[in-house]
């Protein structure tokens, strides 16, 4: 084949999706998982997993093609480009049905190379922490309420009968209100 005939043939690799086996195998296989699907979360989830893989698949077999690139090797080198490309639309239609939101901090996180799970620890650690000062504050306040009373029925006992009576009322009205 001489460099015309090389030229025109990788057009219309790219134009019409090569040998057109590998394309339309992707299109059908892609069109069957989506005929699949299920209502699942977490299914749908590792459907996406696994079109990141066969794509990081698709992008080693390419970067084997590039580097050793030659003129034999254009016809290959268009069809996992094509092949590529049908994955990655694959992928972004499977990706639309996956209701997942990722912090952007955690993005981030990757990108600068470090670990998501060590920051999900610290993020943690750090909500514990806090979770037990505002305990022994909660705490604090309740034995503060607690002797509050004790000293006030002492001083003015007919009036925390009555400030009593009336918390148990108001909280009899509130449980009455929330089964209903």
């Amino acid at each position: 084949m001489d460099s015309s005939q090389n030229s025109a043939a990788a057009a219309a690799a790219v134009a019409g999706g090569g040998n057109g086996t590998i394309i339309s195998h992707n299109r059908d296989a892609s069109a069957s998982r989506a005929s699949q699907t299920s209502d699942d979360p977490k299914q749908k989830l590792s459907q996406v997993i696994s079109s990141i893989q066969k794509t990081l698949g698709l992008i080693h077999q390419l970067s084997l093609t590039v580097s050793s690139f030659n003129a034999a090797s254009q016809l290959p080198l268009l069809q996992r480009l094509n092949s590529l490309v049908s994955e990655l639309d694959n992928m972004t239609k499977l990706a639309e049905e996956c209701d997942i939101q990722v912090p952007m901090h955690v993005l981030n996180l990757i990108d600068d190379g470090k670990n998501p799970d060590e920051y999900m620890r610290d993020i943690l650690n750090d909500f514990i922490a806090r979770n037990q000062v505002t305990k022994g504050k909660t705490d604090a306040f309740k034995g503060f309420r607690r002797h509050l009373l004790e000293e006030l029925e002492q001083a003015f006992p007919d009036e925390v009968e009555s400030f009593r009576e009336i918390r148990a009322s108001s909280a009899a009205e509130s449980k009455r209100l929330a089964q209903a």
